[in-house]
């Protein structure tokens, strides 16, 4: 696995940060905010691309393949592939991102729309901004020649990403994947165009607190930035080849909400039979399932409709089940946040602990508060099923159920 988040630039940062509640949110330092309704955000740390690709090269790509080259390398790393001796054609990338690059498009038409007229664009213009050009930078720097594309489903594009992973694989079309996404939308336009849809926090005094789902007091999610980067791989070549093995893939589940452009289905009915395929994909019954990472955006409408359609799928199961929302923490990293929230979902059966929701004041008349939310702080708990729900603008619903792994 490889990860770059606002908590951290690795897994390792990343999984500490969460493990103790750290939120990534603080004011913008990229541009000047000063005159957006929203001023904060939740933007990398510390991270200067040139400290893993050539300055030539970074010329050429936009910010949201910087990430998602950074965490391919990670994973690739972390999965021990010898990349010398696979077959390359049975090695394949399926990558998103939500937006891809907008900071190139609005760098490019902000220069056109205040010049002469004359058009002076970028010859890396149209491949620095295209959704797929991440999927195909990776497959090139490493020569993986099955399967590559994109998947772009608004915030769900990653775990769309994943879940193709794992079916490609089922159906016997390749023998692993780099599969993940990777977003870089904290620009003038990302923020204004967020604002302009109030979707997004305007705590400006509190930046810190301003994700929190869940919570009677929730304005918005907060953006979020970075990449998350997973290497989904065939049981038996893994276990070929003495592989790492973190958890198995064992279910999915894909609806449409077919309600509204950006809001969700009231009842959470799509939310609802995402998760119930992904549980029938699984084998499983709903008991077992024993930690959920929601989607828990810190959005009035979501955060009211997935507890919904978690009561009304588990019944008074749904009362035993660990739920989180790692947003709390990290923001919302749109196209990135599904294969970042996978990584958390594994690390939290990996590691027999449930991380926090931060940033609870109080109760919301209009959710059930008898489920388990994990307020404040992270615990212990042993676990053998974690389901990750990622949902995104236009009805897409996603979820992905993982299982510990024991050797």
């Amino acid at each position: 696995m490889g990860a770059l988040t606002p908590i951290g630039n690795s897994v390792g940062e990343f999984w500490n940060s969460l493990v103790n509640g750290t939120s990534g949110a603080d004011m913008i330092k990229r541009f000047d905010a000063s005159k957006f309704k929203t001023q904060f955000a939740c933007e990398l740390k510390d991270f200067n691309p040139l400290d893993y690709i050539d300055r030539k090269e970074i010329r050429r790509m936009d910010p949201y393949v910087h990430y998602g080259l950074v965490t391919a390398d990670e994973c690739l790393k972390d999965s021990g592939l010898n990349l010398d001796k696979i077959d390359r054609f049975r090695g394949g990338v399926i990558w998103a991102s939500g937006i891809g690059g907008l900071d190139t498009f609005e760098s490019e038409i902000g220069a056109y729309a205040t010049g002469d007229g004359t058009p002076r664009f970028n010859p890396f213009f149209i491949p620095k901004m295209i959704a797929d050009i991440a999927a195909g930078h990776i497959s090139i720097k490493y020569g993986l020649m099955g399967p590559n594309f994109a998947t772009v489903s608004a915030c769900a594009s990653s775990a769309n990403a994943l879940i193709d992973a794992f079916n490609y694989i089922r159906l016997g079309m390749a023998d692993f994947f780099v599969t993940g996404g990777s977003e870089a939308a904290i620009t003038p336009s990302g923020i204004g165009g967020f604002n302009s849809m109030h979707a997004i926090s305007t705590r400006n005094d509190d930046p810190k607190t301003a994700s929190r789902p869940f919570d009677k007091d929730r304005d918005g999610f907060v953006l979020g930035e970075g990449s998350g980067a997973l290497v989904f791989e065939e049981y038996e070549h893994a276990r070929a080849r003495g592989a790492k093995i973190y958890a198995e893939v064992i279910g999915c589940g894909m609806t449409g909400d077919a309600y509204h452009m950006t809001s969700p289905h009231p009842e959470g009915l799509g939310a609802r039979f995402s998760m119930a395929f992904a549980i029938r994909d699984a084998g499983l019954k709903p008991e077992d399932i024993d930690h959920i990472n929601t989607h828990g955006t810190s959005t009035p409408l979501g955060d009211i409709s997935e507890p919904r359609a978690i009561v009304d799928l588990f019944g008074e199961h749904a009362y035993k089940i660990s739920i989180n929302s790692t947003k709390s923490m990290t923001g919302h990293l749109l196209g990135a946040a599904g294969a970042a929230e996978a990584i958390a979902s594994v690390l939290a059966l990996k590691n027999s602990f449930v991380p926090p929701t931060i940033n609870h004041f109080t109760d919301d008349p209009q959710i059930d508060n008898k489920l388990d939310f994990t307020y404040g702080t992270g615990r212990k708990r042993e676990m053998t099923y974690a389901l990750s729900n990622t949902f995104g603008f236009g009805g897409h619903n996603a979820t992905i159920i993982f299982k510990k792994y024991n050797e």
